[in-house]
């Protein structure tokens, strides 16, 4: 009464391999030259920026401190004078 032949239906064709794979290379190009070419340039432009710090110049740290470097001990690290003087 209520039913209905089922027919085969001829199976549709299968995306390409490369066009289903295609979304993800363009996502990750997209990354790269927003996100991962700037950072490293921004880091490159840093570490110059560092290995410039010399006896002398003013600094200020992290903390917010400014200070004066009294002493380059090696790329890492330095010995500061904050003045504190009181």
């Amino acid at each position: 009464m209520f039913v209905t032949p089922a027919y085969a239906q001829g199976v549709g064709a299968s995306p390409d391999m490369f066009i289903s794979i295609l979304p993800f290379v363009l996502i990750f190009v997209i990354m790269y030259f927003l996100i991962i070419r700037p950072q490293r340039a921004q880091l490159k432009k840093r570490q110059e920026m560092l290995s410039a710090v010399r006896r002398g110049d003013t600094v200020v740290t992290g903390g917010g401190f400014v200070g004066k470097v009294t002493k380059v001990i090696d790329d890492n690290e330095l010995e500061i004078d904050l003045g504190g003087g009181t």
